[in-house]
């Protein structure tokens, strides 16, 4: 691997720095009132682990559960989180980028203001990014001080002003609405203690998608230059009709990238739609108003806010995400709904029980394959 020093592709302080300056400010609340919330959030993450393993029959493996940290952030929390996670992850593509750019024409130049200018316009996403996300479960989380070595695969994130500002801009039950979103993200949690093999199937997937990367440094800027200009209102096509952008995931080029993403595509549909489906499952029974937060939510989240929001959606490759919850939910319905709940966890048995991308649209095929049509049986199942 290469190791990366001096002027980085990316500046990643700077892009910390300038996320930390522009992000808005949340909602106003008391010094009292956010201690409460957080203590409150923290309680829903205790008791959402117990909810979440009764319905799901999804325990982790050993005497212990691995100590995975709960953390309640704010949106600059959140920022400094993502960045150490994005660093480690793609290390290896900058890596290379970097190599690269070293014996390009102008390689000094760009070596120069490169790094900097990529970290502003990468913070100026992350600006917009924090003030959006109400949780997170992040896998891929480096060491360090606050994350101890026997937990360094992963840790829960809660981002207290964001969950604050939806539950009163929906206007529903706070208790409810922050034990409904725990609910979710316990879910991701539990996905990754309980199959001890899903966060390395990720993690190698990712970085052979990275490793088959071959785009010069000055396209991947020009990718996030347009991102940033949209952010701030200055794309020149702003007015013209033009579509709202190209997503960053069109940098994939070969064969190869399109079938691994594919996999991953399917992947992440899963692990959405299975934590949606449990949210809702178990809410019924712990959040009284559960049907009414989810009608608002979804309400929500097909409502959108705005031409600058869909350009940055569709930039960024959320309205997939968008997709992967409404797909991988109707997915996971229907396979409980057919073979049960303990059926349906033998999606977790292996990556080759995992869904293909067309299984994801189409589950009654993934019954066929795992479970033997119309058995018990094991089935053929899909190779690497």
């Amino acid at each position: 691997m290469t190791s990366i020093s001096g002027a980085e592709m990316v500046d990643w302080n700077l892009a910390v720095a300038t996320a930390t300056r522009l992000v808005r400010p949340g909602p106003e609340v008391t010094r009292g009132e956010a201690r409460a919330v957080v203590a409150e959030l923290r309680g829903h993450a205790r008791t959402s682990e117990r909810h979440v393993r009764e319905f799901t029959r999804m325990i982790p493996e050993g005497a212990a559960v691995p100590d995975t940290p709960v953390l309640v952030v704010d949106r600059a929390g959140w920022v400094k989180a993502n960045v150490a996670g994005f660093r480690e992850l793609l290390m290896p593509l900058l890596g290379k980028m970097q190599d690269r750019r070293a014996n390009a024409p102008g390689g000094a130049v760009l070596g120069a203001f490169g790094g900097k200018v990529t970290g502003v316009e990468l913070g100026m996403l992350l600006s917009f990014l924090a003030s959006r996300v109400l949780g997170q479960y992040e896998t891929f989380a480096p060491a360090s001080r606050d994350l101890p070595a026997a937990a360094a695969g992963g840790r829960l994130l809660l981002v207290a002003p964001n969950i604050v500002h939806v539950e009163r801009e929906l206007e529903v039950a706070p208790h409810d609405f922050r034990l409904w979103v725990c609910l979710h993200e316990e879910t991701h949690r539990t996905q990754f203690t309980a199959v001890p093999w899903l966060r390395a199937h990720l993690e190698g997937e990712i970085q052979t998608f990275l490793g088959a990367t071959d785009v010069d440094p000055m396209t991947v800027l020009e990718r996030i230059r347009e991102a940033a200009q949209s952010f701030a209102g200055a794309r020149p096509d702003a007015e013209s009709g033009d579509d709202e952008g190209r997503s960053l995931v069109e940098l994939v080029q070969t064969p190869e990238q399109r079938e691994i993403l594919g996999r991953l595509t399917a992947v992440m549909s899963l692990l959405e739609g299975h934590a949606d489906f449990v949210m809702d499952g178990v809410g019924p029974q712990v959040v009284p108003s559960v049907a009414e937060i989810r009608e608002k939510f979804q309400q929500r989240r097909a409502s959108g806010a705005g031409r600058l929001d869909a350009a940055l959606r569709k930039l960024l490759g959320l309205d997939a995400k968008l997709r992967q919850y409404r797909d991988g939910e109707r997915f996971v319905r229907a396979i409980v709904g057919q073979v049960g709940m303990d059926g349906f966890n033998r999606v977790w048995t292996s990556p080759n029980t995992l869904p293909t991308k067309a299984e994801i649209d189409r589950p009654a095929d993934w019954v066929a394959r795992v479970h033997g049509k119309g058995s018990e049986g094991g089935g053929e199942r899909r190779q690497g």
